[in-house]
Formats: structure tokens, C-alpha cells, sequence
């Protein structure tokens, strides 16, 4: 097995490339390449090398212009894979799209500012090897000046006089936007000393902490946790110079670079037509000014002045001077190892070293032991680092083969500054309580949310959370009890009922849900014991067919997947039957784990059956399983609707001879008519789509076949805990490395955008998908689209249609017969086309967000850029619930944020997935967290009483002893602890911070919250320092079991556990108590009133006094 301390890393490489011959020669020629030079034989990611080695050695700028943005892309990966961070940049185009369309992405503005506040140092000293890469449409837009870029940037260093109102009035002349937080270029906020700002020019934004009129710190901060990463010396704040209305003197960039910058240019004669083409829009379109464009000449007039290195397919004139590199790209090798084995073989016999690249360390290992397989004493180096394309140079006789290349994998670039409006922060947006929001009080049922309101006690202020409840009652919940109320989750449309104070209609909903869960969770342990006691068949070790499958998966396989496949291999090799459930997000490789299971089960002489909802589903499976098992001994068949009668008698027939190894159906395969030969494993898709009566002959199939469960609909965490081992699950939790987040844009309905969209996917070759949910007029969609998009050929589908109809469609569209599908939301579970990269969902708030979730992973399925435009209504004429999901799914760009939406609707899903459909109405009744509380009492309940047969004895005896954590504490004080406004202004901050404090569990928690507060507010005033306190006088009186705390009058009243026949009556901790107040009768004085035990405590007066007090009357316990 390859040893990890033989890789070798990129950097050693890139030194091997130094002593290139042409290269020497090139750096020879030094100063003397005007007029220009043809760089010949280029092939692959040589450019990358040659350009790095170049740059270091000459010790002077360079700028590389290519063709287009992904060129521009991979190449500034390359390049940062060679060279230090700080010598690599990329200038983009500030426009999403193209120029006529006007839309700016803040990254592309942050990197070219980046790159605009580099050059007063570079024109200062010359001497700093420093790329910049870019492209045609980047260097169309002239950028300022260096006089426009000084006047308007502001510098600040650390302990400078400055005062906080004159940086405050400067930002605003700037145009910066002010804000409670800064989440994104362009804002500033102010809290009392601490000015936060969010440069143009920089990813993370400032704080700056004043004392008076001096900067004390400067400090970069996270924009998710609002808490600060580094301490800085000084900062540049630079703003938004790329706002064409603001400035008319614009500049080509190249103008503004030192004279002994290289200019680096692949194919100027694509470049300058390209520039030809830009100029041709903007003179058509009115709303742009002109003179804020380049145009062909101009830039063909920088690159005769300056010294210039052509390079691509052929130079611009010529006579030009030529050095050759004798590169040449990596040959395919399809996949096939005998091949590339046999190459790297023949190529070491001349004189050749060849080299593996690749990111993933367990990548080059699996594929170290398929190679070694096939040819034992096979010699190469494997190397971990990679870049975009392989090559083979003739030089310098090494081959550098890329691992992304041997396997026909995608490869992703990663960019500098690429930033997301993280998705931690919309979830805050979506968690958050509005007033008006439905809450659950576990105690009083679901109410209305009225805010913040502010009391007072004794002449103190104190804050606490307004409820109110049917009949306009009020309960006011202190803020040390906030962790008994939650948002309220269920069904999306529906409004819950408001329950009435006092009445005993929510303690009988709990009661009745806490029941029913009983019962579900005993008949699943039941099904789960009766499973465990069954023999199953143990599938032999992975062959080494085994290992060469899942070496050449398309993309890298994330932690989540290599852990899923290795459960599900060990389940499979044990003695009983596996039951799997595999949870992960859309397009995160669970078919994958699937397909290398049946693979397996394959290789031991099994059948396996493959069991999916929809008849679409059974045949996009079948193209996936049969695309990746080519070449592999395995048949692979489907059978559903779209079969004749006579075809699906054969499938049966094949099937019961053992003739078909992997067979896709819908519920057909549950037909008593099918008879399987060897069925080894069962595979169902997502599970909760069948009907009752499909899941009881599931049930029946299960107890003794291996089954495997997939399902995109997030389970919740805390269920997952709950149910103890009912099932075996493994979450798939990472998206795929090299894909890129979805560019998700909300529209009100406009044909312009429509038709933009369409033809920008068109002109790239990709496919559009267009979703349109009522089929009544689904017709007049598709002659709108004809009718702006006359080159696009369209189809419509929709469930309505006739099996084989629809197949026809679908199988067209699939093999790109139409540009454009118009179909119904048909296509959200499991259409799977890497060529369709733009979706269009019309009437988008009709869908909950799970749905609009599912829908856009049907984009985005390969390395391209994909596009999702939501069309709704103009936003104010929607609902606050729709607006909020619009936002969300907008937002949440990034794949894998499936699992944050999961926090929302998916949850109520995944619940009733597990614990069956009738669950999903207690959900909506009660709300999900209510839900899950009420779910873990009951199981612990169970725990305690009729599961004891499946714990161990110590598990057992540990239970009886009473738990301080089934109990709660609420303190009451006549002082002022809260959190002032004139501290934090923000009042939903405020309740975030409240339900935070209400959270923590333990010292060291408290002291990290402590600090985040200071780091983001300032110093902690009083009233705050002693909100924190009464957090850790809680936390004692839980420990010691007393249920309520009044603190004021100079004493402390202390209530023990109400319930008479609570086991902490019988605990050590109360006998404990009772003998301390006997030892200390002066200050402790033990009351029984009606049903209330409760300890009087004199010469109590401050906070700190009780904690002590409790402190020492907890130490004096035995220790557990």
C-alpha cells in the first residue's frame, strides 16, 4: 500500500520546472521582448509553471490575459497551487452575466478593487512578483485612476487620532450604507466604541475599537459569527469605485501597470474580437456610457508598448521570434488502468518519470492499490497537490497526469474573495422571532409572539417575552425561561390553533402525543429485535472490480460518503440482515453508496432489486447504474409502466433464472408474480413515497434481505438520537467538492429574463428546465417561449400524460433532442441531466422551501455554472411566510444547504418518515420542537420502564439514581439583569441573545459567550455581568434540585421539587441538603407549606452572595 510519507508536494515539482531549458532561454532574453515573442508548445497547465517560474525569477509583475472567465479561473487555481496567496490575483468583469444585462456581483467587485488598490505599491517598486490574471471581459471595463482610487480611499492605523463620528460621516460621503450589522461590502455599524465597516477591498470586514478619539484595536471580524479572527496595524477602506455614474475619467488597466510589466496573452486574436464584440453591445445599449469601455485599439496599442509573450494556437504576426516548450496534453485514458499502466511502463522504459496529481490523499491511495494490482512493481510518484490539466513534457521527460483527467472527473477552481451571504445567517433570519410569529410554550400551549416588553420590579427595570394567548390573555416569560418556548414549525400553509390559558385542551394534546410515540417506538424496537435475532447472508471482502469502480467515480468522495460506503460494506459482511437508512441532500452520491452496494452484492452471485416511487425515477436509475457499471460483468434491467406486458413477462422470467443481476422497478418488484432467483440486497428509494400497503411487504422482505434506504429528506439530529438503534443511519452531510453553488436569483414574471436565461444557456450548449405547476395551461407556456426564443426547441411534460409519451420526452430531452423542458414539479424527484444547468420555477411562492430545494438540485450537477431564476409576484403583494422562503432559498446557494433548509419544513418531513405519516399531524398541532421534547420524555420514559431488557446492567442501575437533567429552575429578582438597549439597540438581537444565555450549559460556554459579547459590544456593563450570574446561579439550584429561586429583601427563598414522589425525595442530594440545614439552623430555616417544600436563607443580598451560599451547601454533598 502506498505509504503517505512518499508523496511528494506540487511546490517540489514546480522546482524541478526551474531548470527548465526554455525557460532559461526566455529569461535571457530579459527587457528585450517588445514587439513580442510566440511562446509555442504550451499544452495543459504547463502555462501555469512556465508563468510561475518566469515571474519568481525575473522578480517583476506579470498580467495574463485568456480567453474567458473559467480559463481565467483554473489558471488563477494553478497559479495559487504554485505561488504564495499574495502574488496571485484575479480581475474579473463586475457583471454577473455580460455587460448589457447591468447586474454586479459584490466578489467580482471586492477581487478588482483588490487588484486596483495593488497598484500604487507596484508603481512605487516595480520589484514584486506579482500575477494578475484576467480576461477580455474584465479588461473592457476601465477602471480610476490612481489619483481617484487615493483621494477616495481612508487609512486608518492603530492608535491614531481620529474621531469615530468624523470615520461615521466620511463612510456615509462614500456611500456606504449604515446598518445594525455589516454582512456585506459596502455597510458600516456603530455600537457605542466599536465602528464595524466592510471594505470594497478586502473579504472579511473591520472593527475598530475607539477609546475617545483614538483607535485602540483594529481587528478583522467573521461576518457569520460577528467575532473577531486577527488584530491589524493598519487598514486601508476603500469603496465602491466601479459604480460607472460616479466618475467619468476611466483608464485601461493595463496603462496603470509599471513599464516593466509582462503582458502574457493566449490567442490576442479571440481576445481582440471578443473586445470587438463588447464594444458592438455597449453602443447599442442607451443606458451605458461608453467612455467607461475600452475598445480594440486601445488595447492592441498597450500590447505593441510593452514586452509581450503570446501564447494558444497562433501568435498575431508571423515573424514573431518563437521559443518551444515541446509540451503536450495528458492522453485520455478513458478510464481504462490496463492502459495507463501499460503507458506509464512504456514511457519509464524512455527515460520518462511520471507523476499522479491529486488533492485527495485517500484518492492517490485507492488508486495506488488498483495500479499495484494490475502491475506489481509499477514505478511513479505520487504527488499531493493538483492543477487543472496534465501534461507531458518532452524537456524535461516527466508525464504530470491529473487524477480528475485519468477518472473523466470534474475539477473545481477556487477563486480569491469568493464570498456567500453565509447561510448561518438567513438561518438566523428564518429562526428568529418576529412579533406576530406563532410560539410554543411547553407548558401553556401555542400562542402569539408580542415581542420584547420591559417590567418593573421594586423600581428595576427587567425585560421579558410577551405571549399572548386566545381571548387576548397575556403571559409575560422571564428571560431565564425562554428555552421553554420555540418557534412554532409545522405545515407551511396552515396556521395553527391559539390555545386558552388554563384550560387542560394542550396538557391532553401531550399527553395523547406522548402516547402514540410510545407505541410506534415499540413496535420498531420490536421489528428491530426480530431482526437481530435473524441469519442473514455475510457478503465476501471487496474484490479488487470493487475498488476500480469506485476509483472512478466522477467526483471525489467526501468524508460523509467514504464513511456511508464503509457502513453499509461492514453491515453487509455481518451475520444479520443490514437495514440502512442513508439521509443525505440532493445530489449528494447516495446513489453512488447505492451502486457500489449492489456492485458488491453482485460480485457474491446476488440479485439485487432496486425499488422506486416513479416510473421517471426507475429510468434514470437505470441510465446511472448501467453508465457507471460499463464494463463491469453485471446486467442491469428495468421494469415499470413504460414496458409492453410481453417485455415485462421476459424481465420476470430473466429475473427468476438469475439471468438479471440488478433489476430497477417501481412497486411492480413487490409483485407476488416476480420471483427473484438469489436476492441478496434491496435497495428502496425514497421509502416514504409508497403506499401502507408496499411498505408491509417491505416489512416482510426486510427480515431477512439486506436493505438499503435512501432518502433526501433530512432526518433531525435529535431524532436520530432518540430513536436508539431503531434503525442504522448514515448521514451524507458534505456536498460534492467540485460543483459550484447555484447562482439563485428571485424575478417578478418578465418575458426578458426568461429569454436571457434561455439564450445564455443555449449559447453555452446547455438545456433549460422551465416549471410550470398547472397543467391546464402549461401549453400557453411553451408558445411564450416559442415565441421569444425561436431557436429553441421545447417539450412539454406533466404526470398527466400517457407512460410511454412521457418516456419519449423524457428520454429526448435526455439525450438533448429539446433545449427546453416545460414540465410540472415531475422533474423534483430524481431527474439527473449534468447538461441542464439553468432552471426557471415560475410562480415560485407556491412552493414550500423544501420543494424549491429539491427542484433547483436538479441544476448544478456538473463543473458548469448553474442558474436558478424563482419568478413570483412582486414581493410586496406576498405573504411574509413566502417572502421569508423566496429570501432563504435566494440565499442559500451553496449544494449541502439542504441541510440547513432542513432545520425549516424538511423537518416535519423527515419526522413523519421515520415514526410514520400519522405523526406529521401531531407535528402541526404542536409544532416540531415541542414535538421533540415531548418525543425524548417519552422514550426516556420507556428507557426507564419496558426497554430495560436492551440495556446492560450498568446502563440500568446508573437510571435509577435521580438526574438533575430532567429538571429546571426559574429565578426570580427584584434587581436589574438584562440586557440595556442603550448597549445593544437592536431589539431581535437582543431576544437572540437572551434565548443564547437561556442555552448555555456550562462554564466554559459561559466565559466564551462572555467574551463574544465583549468582542462585539464592548465592556460588559453591570446589569449584563449580573444577568450572567444568575445563568450560573440556575445552574446550581438545578444541581441541587430546587425548582424556583427568589432572590430580594435581603433573603433567598428556595423551592424544592414539587412532585411528592419525585425519586429525589429518596436521592442523595436531598438527604445531603436536610443535613446541612440541620448543621446551620441560624441562617437555614426548612418551611412546608401546602404541597411546597422550601429553605429560607437570611443575609442574602447580592448575586454573588446566593452563589456562594449554594456553592457551599453543594460541596458539602457526596460527590455522584
Amino acid at each position: 500500500m502506498l505509504k503517505i510519507f512518499l508523496l511528494q508536494h506540487l511546490h517540489e515539482l514546480y522546482k524541478l520546472y526551474l531548470k527548465h531549458p526554455s525557460l532559461k532561454q526566455l529569461l535571457d532574453a530579459g527587457q528585450n521582448l517588445e514587439g513580442g515573442f510566440f511562446l509555442k508548445g504550451l499544452a495543459g497547465s504547463a502555462v501555469a509553471f512556465v508563468l510561475s517560474g518566469y515571474v519568481e525569477q525575473r522578480r517583476r509583475p506579470s498580467l495574463v490575459v485568456v480567453n474567458d472567465k473559467e480559463e481565467a479561473a483554473y489558471l488563477f487555481s494553478d497559479l495559487s497551487c504554485l505561488l504564495p496567496e499574495n502574488q496571485v490575483y484575479f480581475f474579473p468583469s463586475s457583471y454577473k452575466r455580460s455587460v448589457q444585462y447591468g447586474q454586479t456581483l459584490p466578489d467580482a467587485i471586492v477581487q478588482r478593487t483588490d487588484v486596483v488598490a495593488l497598484l500604487p505599491a507596484l508603481n512605487e517598486n516595480d520589484e514584486r512578483p506579482v500575477v494578475v490574471v484576467t480576461y477580455p471581459d474584465a479588461l473592457f471595463e476601465k477602471v480610476v485612476s490612481l489619483d481617484t482610487l487615493s483621494r477616495n480611499s481612508i487609512k486608518i492605523q492603530k492608535g491614531e487620532k481620529v474621531s469615530p463620528d468624523f470615520i461615521c460621516d466620511t463612510l456615509t460621503e462614500y456611500g456606504f450604507q449604515r446598518s445594525d450589522f455589516v454582512y456585506e461590502p459596502g455597510q458600516f455599524s456603530v455600537r457605542g466604541s466599536i465602528v464595524d465597516v466592510f471594505s470594497y477591498s478586502a473579504s472579511t470586514p473591520y472593527r475598530l475599537d475607539f477609546f475617545g478619539d483614538e483607535v485602540e484595536t483594529i481587528r478583522s471580524f467573521d461576518v457569520e459569527d460577528q467575532l473577531s479572527k486577527e488584530l491589524l496595524s493598519e487598514v486601508a477602506i476603500i469603496p465602491n469605485l466601479q459604480s460607472p455614474e460616479d466618475n467619468p475619467s476611466r483608464i485601461l488597466l493595463t496603462d496603470l501597470l509599471p513599464p516593466s510589466t509582462t503582458l502574457w496573452v493566449k490567442n490576442p486574436e479571440l481576445v481582440l474580437n471578443r473586445m470587438d464584440e463588447l464594444s458592438r453591445i455597449v453602443s447599442t445599449a442607451t443606458q451605458l456610457n461608453a467612455s467607461n469601455f475600452a475598445s480594440r485599439d486601445i488595447f492592441s496599442n498597450s500590447l505593441l508598448t510593452r514586452s509581450t509573450l503570446y501564447f494558444g494556437i497562433k501568435p498575431l504576426s508571423v515573424q514573431l521570434p518563437t521559443f518551444d516548450f515541446g509540451t503536450s496534453p495528458q492522453p485520455a485514458f478513458g478510464k481504462n488502468f490496463e492502459l495507463l499502466v501499460q503507458k506509464i511502463n512504456e514511457d519509464a522504459g524512455r527515460g520518462y518519470q511520471t507523476f499522479i496529481l491529486s488533492d485527495n490523499s485517500a484518492q492517490l491511495e485507492r488508486l495506488d492499490g488498483i495500479m499495484h494490482g494490475i502491475a506489481p512493481d509499477i514505478a511513479y510518484n505520487p504527488v499531493e497537490g493538483t492543477i487543472s490539466e496534465g501534461f507531458v513534457d518532452h524537456n524535461l521527460r516527466i508525464n504530470l497526469y491529473t487524477d480528475h483527467q485519468i477518472f473523466e472527473r470534474y475539477h473545481r477552481y477556487k477563486l480569491k474573495h469568493e464570498f456567500n451571504r453565509r447561510d448561518a445567517i438567513t438561518m438566523q433570519e428564518l429562526v428568529d422571532l418576529q412579533p406576530g410569529d406563532y410560539v410554543v410554550h411547553i407548558d401553556h400551549g401555542i400562542g402569539i409572539f408580542g415581542g420584547l416588553v420591559s417590567t418593573e420590579i421594586n423600581g428595576k427595570k427587567q425585560e421579558a417575552i410577551r405571549l399572548v394567548y386566545q381571548d387576548n390573555d397575556t403571559l409575560l416569560v422571564s428571560i431565564h425561561n425562554l428555552h421553554k418556548i420555540s418557534k412554532y414549525r409545522g405545515k407551511d400553509a396552515e396556521s395553527p390553533k391559539i390555545y386558552k390559558l388554563g384550560s387542560g385542551a394542550w396538557q391532553r394534546l401531550k399527553q395523547n402525543t406522548k402516547r402514540k410515540i410510545k407505541d410506534i417506538a415499540r413496535e420498531l424496537i420490536a421489528l428491530y429485535s426480530q431482526r437481530r435475532s435473524q441469519p442473514g447472508f455475510s457478503f465476501s471482502p471487496d474484490t479488487y472490480m470493487q475498488q476500480e469502480l469506485e476509483a472512478s467515480f466522477v467526483f471525489e468522495d467526501t468524508p460523509d460518503q467514504l464513511s456511508a460506503t464503509k457502513a453499509v460494506k461492514e453491515d453487509m459482511e455481518a451475520e444479520r440482515p443490514m437495514d440502512r437508512l442513508i439521509c443525505g441532500d440532493v445530489g449528494f452520491g447516495k446513489t453512488e453508496v447505492a451502486i457500489r452496494a449492489a456492485f458488491k452484492a453482485v460480485a457474491d452471485s446476488k440479485q439485487v432489486a432496486v425499488l422506486v416511487p416513479t416510473t421517471i425515477l426507475a429510468l434514470q436509475h437505470y441510465q446511472t447504474f448501467t453508465s457507471r457499471l460499463k464494463g463491469f460483468p453485471c446486467t442491469v434491467e428495468f421494469l415499470n409502466r413504460m414496458k409492453t406486458p410481453a417485455q415485462q413477462r421476459e424481465i420476470r422470467q430473466r429475473a427468476s433464472e438469475g439471468k438479471i443481476d440488478i433489476l430497477i422497478g417501481t412497486h411492480a418488484l413487490l409483485n407476488s408474480t416476480l420471483k427473484f432467483k438469489d436476492l441478496g440486497l434491496l435497495v428502496v428509494d425514497e421509502e416514504q413515497k409508497f403506499g401502507v400497503a408496499a411498505k408491509e411487504k417491505l416489512k416482510q422482505l426486510k427480515l431477512n434481505v439486506d436493505t438499503l434506504t435512501l432518502t433526501a429528506t433530512p432526518i433531525p439530529r435529535t431524532l436520530q438520537f432518540s430513536l436508539m438503534g431503531a434503525r442504522d443511519l448514515s448521514i451524507i452531510n458534505t456536498p460534492p467538492a467540485n460543483r459550484h453553488p447555484i447562482l439563485t436569483e428571485v424575478h417578478t414574471f418578465s418575458t426578458a429574463i426568461i429569454k436571457e436565461a434561455i439564450d445564455y444557456e443555449m449559447d453555452r450548449g446547455g438545456q433549460v428546465f422551465f416549471v410550470h405547476n398547472r397543467i391546464q395551461n402549461i401549453a400557453e407556456v411553451e408558445l411564450m417561449v416559442n415565441k421569444i426564443c425561436p431557436k429553441a426547441k421545447t417539450a412539454v411534460a406533466h404526470g398527466q400524460m400517457e407512460p410511454s409519451k412521457l418516456e419519449k420526452i423524457m428520454l429526448g430531452f435526455i439525450s438533448g433532442d429539446y433545449d427546453v423542458l416545460i414540465s410540472t414539479s415531475i422533474i423534483e424527484s430524481g431527474l439527473d441531466i449534468s447538461n441542464a444547468n439553468t432552471m426557471i420555477i415560475n410562480n415560485a411562492q407556491m412552493f414550500g422551501l423544501s420543494d424549491l430545494h429539491q427542484l433547483r438540485g436538479r441544476v448544478g450537477r456538473s463543473n458548469k455554472k448553474a442558474f436558478c431564476y424563482l419568478l413570483a409576484p412582486p414581493l410586496e403583494t406576498l405573504t411574509a411566510d413566502a417572502r421569508r422562503r423566496l429570501r432563504a432559498i435566494e440565499e442559500f446557494s451553496e449544494l449541502g444547504s439542504g441541510f440547513s433548509i432542513a432545520m425549516q419544513d424538511l423537518d416535519i418531513r423527515g419526522a413523519g418518515n421515520i415514526l410514520g405519516a400519522e405523526q406529521s399531524g401531531f407535528i402541526t398541532e404542536i409544532g416540531f420542537e415541542a414535538y421533540q421534547r415531548i418525543l425524548d420524555e417519552a422514550l426516556e420514559e420507556l428507557r426507564e420502564s419496558e426497554f430495560v431488557t436492551i440495556q446492560t446492567q450498568a446502563e440500568h442501575e446508573t437510571q435509577r439514581e435521580w438526574k438533575p437533567s430532567y429538571a429546571d429552575c426559574h429565578v426570580e429578582t427584584d434587581m436589574e439583569i438584562l440586557l440595556p438597549d442603550s448597549y445593544i439597540t437592536n431589539t431581535t438581537e437582543r431576544i437572540k441573545l437572551y434565548r443564547e444565555i437561556d442555552s448555555l450549559h456550562n462554564a466554559e460556554e459561559l466565559e466564551r459567550f462572555r467574551n463574544e459579547i465583549r468582542d462585539r459590544f464592548g465592556p460588559l456593563p453591570r446589569q449584563v455581568e449580573d444577568l450572567l450570574s444568575v445563568v450560573r446561579l440556575r445552574w446550581i439550584a438545578v444541581e441541587l434540585g430546587f425548582e424556583k429561586l427568589i432572590l430580594g429583601n435581603g433573603q433567598l427563598m428556595a423551592h424544592f421539587i414539587s412532585n411528592q414522589l419525585s425519586p429525589y425525595y429518596r436521592s442523595s442530594t436531598f438527604e445531603g441538603i436536610i443535613r446541612f440545614i440541620q448543621q446551620h439552623p441560624e441562617r437555614f430555616k426548612l418551611k412546608e407549606g401546602k404541597d411546597k417544600l422550601t429553605i429560607r436563607i437570611a443575609g442574602v443580598g447580592e448575586i454573588s452572595e446566593a452563589i456562594e451560599t449554594l456553592q457551599k451547601l453543594h460541596e458539602t454533598l457526596p460527590v455522584k
